[in-house]
């Protein structure tokens, strides 16, 4: 009778680690998936949606498909977003780090997941690019094994790069996969990966830099917070506009969202509907959307913050156009006011 073919689940983002854990698990002769979740909160994808002038096509692909590419293994792009901030952002149980970022909440949520997808394939156990101490908010030696109990996988969560220095897993006492061909790299410093890569082959990843998620960023994680204090029903459109221009909180009700460039006036011309849009005519400025209800008083300090990042005409005044739902289009004069006088209204305030 022929040996059964080992199979892993693979939790895969395509950069150096995820990369260089996945060949070592396949020079063993097991079969890898890929899977890749998308929370929606990466700044790639959103990068992707974009497409400002600055962003190379490097820079916009999928690093997990194309590492599967490269690798010869199947990925699959698994959707979170639906339930993701619910479940997992608005009340982890492990806590935030920097920013709004429930780390060790967001590696079990996904990891539960994982485990059903390797169940459901009839595959062995699930691999990480994991790295003992290199994130201090999920890679610490408690917050690994807190990972490993709490997703349900146990012994069959097998982080290949720093296998020898963490206790020995299911796949290994088994047989599956040779414990002395696994790693046991330890911190933050990224040089015995980049090594490893170069003597397995893998020559194409990003450039190690800190995780591509918007929860981290301070500034981030402030808009995140001023959106949960102000707003009761919060959907998706109104988390990737958090991702977009510079915002300003009007009042407790309303808040203006004012782009920084051609390509988020475009992208923020998508969200025109059940909000008034802004428009600077005649001279060179941005476009803003103001959402919320508002007092005549405030759609004047609205005009005035989107005037101040326009090209100002000899005249001193600023041309804005301005339509909310199926009211005729208003063009009106707004003065811009100064730094000063809108730093209050910020998000975050710098």
């Amino acid at each position: 009778m022929p040996k059964k073919k080992i199979k892993a689940i693979g939790m895969i983002s395509g950069g150096l680690d995820s990369s260089v854990a996945t060949q070592l698990i396949q020079k063993q002769g097991v079969e890898v998936v890929g899977v890749n979740f998308s929370t929606g909160f990466c700044m790639t994808d959103h990068h992707r949606a974009v497409r400002k002038k600055k962003h190379s096509p490097e820079k916009l692909r999928n690093e997990a498909l194309r590492a599967g590419a490269d690798l010869h293994f199947k990925v699959d792009i698994i959707d979170i977003s639906k339930r993701y901030f619910q479940d997992v952002v608005l009340k982890p149980k492990h806590g935030y780090g920097s920013g709004m970022n429930p780390c060790l909440d967001c590696r079990i949520y996904m990891l539960k997941k994982a485990k059903k997808i390797m169940e459901k394939e009839g595959a062995d156990f699930v691999f990480t690019g994991e790295v003992l101490g290199q994130r201090p908010m999920s890679q610490y030696r408690r917050a690994l094994d807190i990972i490993a109990k709490e997703s349900g996988l146990g012994d069959r969560l097998l982080r290949p790069l720093s296998a020898q220095k963490l206790p020995e897993t299911l796949p290994e006492k088994e047989g599956w996969v040779n414990r002395e061909e696994l790693k046991g790299i330890e911190g933050r410093m990224r040089v015995e990966q980049i090594q490893l890569a170069d003597a397995l082959g893998v020559t194409d990843f990003p450039q190690p830099a800190g995780g591509c998620c918007f929860l981290p960023d301070r500034n981030f994680a402030t808009k995140l917070r001023d959106l949960i204090k102000h707003q009761k029903k919060i959907n998706k459109n109104v988390l990737t506009l958090l991702k977009v221009g510079r915002h300003f909180r009007i009042s407790p009700e309303a808040k203006l969202i004012v782009g920084r460039d051609e390509a988020e006036n475009k992208f923020l011309e998508r969200f025109k509907r059940g909000r008034a849009w802004m428009r600077v005519v005649n001279t060179q400025g941005p476009c803003a959307l103001l959402e919320g209800k508002f007092s005549p008083q405030e759609k004047e300090l609205a005009l005035g913050i989107v005037a101040r990042y326009a090209d100002l005409p000899p005249s001193g005044m600023i041309d804005i156009t301005f339509k909310k739902g199926s009211s005729k289009e208003e063009l009106l004069q707004a003065r811009p006011l100064s730094t000063e006088a809108i730093e209050p209204y910020r998000i975050p305030q710098i």
